[in-house]
């Protein structure tokens, strides 16, 4: 039971390293002068970890993935609900 509460804290981990990364690189990439080295080597990176992160948490067993996957899931969504809300442009048409 314990390795089951792990895997989903695990996850939950993984999420907001992914999607808090995501976040971070979104704001790093606009004001720099190549956006899309920022984009290709977060993306690079943060698949990397997760992916390894899901790999090692599983351990081979699918109930592990499952709740790791649950972890990653309840992670975008508390992200996406307190993270900071975009400026709306005024000078947009």
């Amino acid at each position: 039971m314990a390795g089951l509460i792990l895997s989903l804290i695990v996850g939950m981990a993984l999420g907001l390293f992914f999607f808090g990364g995501l976040w971070w690189t979104v704001r790093k990439a606009t004001t720099s002068t190549n956006p899309a080295l920022w984009f290709l080597g977060s993306v690079m990176l943060r698949m990397t970890v997760v992916m390894s992160g899901f790999y090692v948490v599983m351990a081979g067993d699918w109930r592990r993935l499952c709740l790791a996957l649950l972890g990653f899931i309840i992670a975008r969504m508390l992200i996406t609900h307190f993270s900071p809300s975009p400026q709306v442009n005024s000078h947009a048409p």
